[in-house]
């Protein structure tokens, strides 16, 4: 079995952050198929998530992310693959430019 540990900083605070993570559920499930539950909590939230060959967790603070998964046997051959891919996504998901809020008309 191989181990994963990604972290990433970010400014976005809880609220914004809690967004991303989300997104990333979402992206994980539709294109991974992956089975995840999220768990918000007032200082933290957990996206939980699994599928064959693979299961792990997304914590998310105001301030970062933090992934730990654990790769089956088989998923481990490809843990560099594995490891860039959830690396580009997420940094893609946090690079992400904030819609803007439209403009009410006086």
């Amino acid at each position: 079995m191989s181990d994963l540990h990604i972290q990433r900083e970010h400014q976005l605070g809880l609220a914004k952050a809690r967004k991303v993570a989300w997104a990333w559920a979402e992206q994980a499930e539709n294109e991974f198929g992956m089975a995840c539950t999220y768990q918000e909590g007032d200082d933290e939230d957990e996206v939980c998530f699994e599928r064959s060959g693979v299961k792990g967790t997304l914590r998310v603070t105001k301030t970062g992310f933090e992934l730990d998964a654990r790769l089956g046997l088989m998923l481990g051959a490809f843990k560099g693959r594995i490891e860039a891919e959830i690396t580009r996504n997420l940094d893609a998901l946090l690079a992400a430019p904030a819609k803007p809020a439209k403009k009410k008309k006086a």
